[in-house]
């Protein structure tokens, strides 16, 4: 294409938007649909937008769409930019109403069943105008997806160790020994940490926080090898293998009424003081422009949550 000189218009939201649109699809047809234009108004505002700058951003051939050099270094100032105008308007929503609009969510697959009711009925309850949006993903996409501005605030297990993350602590909760109705263990209290290295214990999927922290736990009771025979993509599968007489496995406190009594082929037990545990916060963006309101949902959330078998968190660690 001819890049004309001279002074140059600067280039319209819209085109930025559809470059972005571009970039990450490499296709024109997916990438119009995904932003709800027309493939010819998207063809259009990329091409004013390579008039505007005076460069050329893609490569067309009649099979394929490619990003030239300067199209790949812009593709990251473009999202930067629609990225920062999001900001803007998410400021504008929240000075002028907060606890409304869209609040997308964020929550792992071991949080998610036990802990969405509490934080669904306090939504209804209390923020009647907030258009709560749930996504149930694992650890990574989640952090990935709040990075990336795609999630507004997630719910999960910390510590994360993640810069320019901030948490909003919530509680505290054990984790419980589930057995098989005829294991030694069964139904025991102040079960010894000790006990973890010579069980046959099931673990989730990797990728699922709740399989590193069993991990490392067994690593605090001096186990040496990793004890995994058996996974399962989900805690109710994990919980039925259980029952099935395959081994044991451990079950933050939250999640035990629910999964264990679908089967009574099952028992739990306790852990001596200091009792394994992990805790559950909500995360959000360093500087997010809601960061108060999410404090605030933080504070009410731990009240809701009282009446969980949890130790809700109080400020002091």
């Amino acid at each position: 294409m001819t890049i004309s000189s001279g002074k140059r218009k600067q280039p319209s939201l819209s085109q930025l938007r559809a470059f972005a649109a571009v970039a990450e699809h490499l296709h024109f047809r997916d990438a119009a649909a995904a932003i709800g234009m027309s493939q010819p108004a998207l063809s259009g505002a990329v091409s004013a937008l390579e008039e505007s700058l005076g460069v050329t951003l893609l490569e067309r051939t009649t099979r394929k769409v490619l990003l030239s050099p300067a199209g790949e270094r812009l593709a990251v100032r473009a999202k930067a930019v629609l990225a920062a105008v999001g900001a803007l308007m998410e400021e504008a929503e929240a000075v002028r109403a907060p606890f409304t609009g869209a609040l997308r969510l964020g929550v792992i697959p071991t949080v998610a069943p036990y802990l969405l009711p509490t934080v669904l009925r306090l939504v209804h309850e209390r923020y009647p105008h907030l258009d709560l949006q749930v996504h149930e993903e694992q650890t990574a996409s989640l952090i990935d997806g709040l990075n990336s501005g795609r999630l507004d605030l997630l719910l999960l297990a910390v510590p994360l160790g993640v810069p320019g993350v901030v948490e909003l602590p919530l509680f505290d909760e054990d984790f419980m020994l589930v057995t098989p109705l005829d294991h030694w263990l069964g139904g025991r209290e102040g079960i010894p940490r000790e006990a973890l290295k010579e069980l046959n214990l099931l673990l989730l999927d990797e990728g699922h926080c709740l399989r590193d922290q069993a991990l490392d736990i067994c690593r605090e009771a001096g186990r040496k090898d990793a004890p995994v025979t058996t996974t399962a993509a989900g805690l109710s599968t994990l919980v039925q293998l259980v029952a099935g007489g395959l081994g044991c496995t451990l079950l933050p406190r939250t999640a035990l009424k629910l999964e264990t009594t679908r089967s009574s082929q099952l028992l739990t037990g306790s852990f001596a003081e200091p009792a394994p545990s992990r805790r559950i916060a909500l995360a959000m963006r360093s500087g997010a422009a809601r960061g108060a309101e999410y404090e605030q949902l933080a504070a009410a959330l731990r009240e809701a949550m009282r009446p969980l078998p949890v130790r809700v968190w109080d400020g002091n660690g």
